[in-house]
């Protein structure tokens, strides 16, 4: 879908920080797609991510688009880096108010042939990242009464598509939004996960055929695909004050994908 239009401005003086927020030249990836979204809602944005050319081509988007943004290079599987980035994006616009925890990566990891540097490389990364970007920003949530964290699962985290150390580390993504949910909703913070499946993006489209993408798109109920705007629609709710009443949920962007049996959804892939 096109990118989604401002109605409302429902951000206007909120802050948020987006990891994994760039993308290559004028792609449109999920970070990319969540910080224009944010900043068209009229939050001020702090763009990360580890390529600080990728970062920086965002930010450029969100400010030609009139938003408040910066952009910042940052590993965030390094804690020292995630607290110099939270301090940075409160000292440039006083407050924090929502953090998306984007940062993904995967690979073919086996059982049979296990690496033990690859599997820590992805735990590491999309998960323990989580884990660091939380802690540093619930401690500057707290400063203004609460916030909105939201974690960037995957449906491989649901259900099994044969990726050994990226579905293991996605299911515990909503299981520590969870634990974020419970344990700091006193102070008025929320933490929910949205879960992607069946959305096409730059990275994505490079891996696939067009017979796969094709049979992809049959195979789920609605019968079409999704993309990183749809991704973003639903992360810019929970993040919102209209979410106020939901924590510790996770949202499964997908097409309906995740609720078809496996019979039924092969008959749709002859249609």
């Amino acid at each position: 879908m096109p990118q989604p239009q401002s109605f409302n401005r429902r951000l206007a003086g909120k802050v948020a920080i987006v990891t994994g927020a760039g993308s290559v030249g004028d792609e449109i990836g999920i970070g990319r797609a969540i910080a224009m979204v944010l900043g068209g809602e009229g939050g001020r944005v702090g763009c990360l991510d580890i390529d600080e050319e990728r970062a920086k081509g965002t930010a450029a988007q969100l400010e030609a688009l009139g938003a408040g943004a910066f952009s910042m290079a940052v590993d965030v599987t390094d804690p020292n880096q995630c607290e110099a980035a939270v301090a940075a994006t409160v000292a440039r616009f006083g407050r924090l108010d929502i953090l998306i925890n984007n940062v993904g990566i995967s690979t073919p990891l086996k059982l049979d042939t296990a690496d033990e540097a690859q599997w820590r490389r992805v735990l590491d990364t999309n998960l323990t990242s989580a884990l660091w970007m939380s802690k540093f920003a619930v401690l500057a949530m707290k400063a203004n009464g609460g916030g909105a964290i939201v974690n960037i699962s995957s449906i491989a985290g649901i259900r099994a598509h044969g990726a050994l150390a990226y579905g293991p580390s996605k299911a515990a993504m909503a299981q520590l939004a969870r634990e974020i949910a419970v344990m700091h909703g006193r102070d008025g913070i929320r933490a929910n996960t949205v879960a992607p499946g069946h959305v096409m993006t730059p990275h994505v489209a490079g891996l696939m055929s067009a017979e796969l993408r094709e049979a992809r798109r049959k195979i789920g109920p609605l019968g079409i695909e999704g993309d990183a705007w749809d991704v973003a629609q639903a992360v810019l709710f929970l993040a919102s004050d209209e979410a106020r009443f939901i924590t510790g949920q996770e949202v499964a962007v997908d097409g309906g994908v995740t609720a078809i049996g496996p019979m039924t959804a092969h008959a749709l892939i002859g249609d």
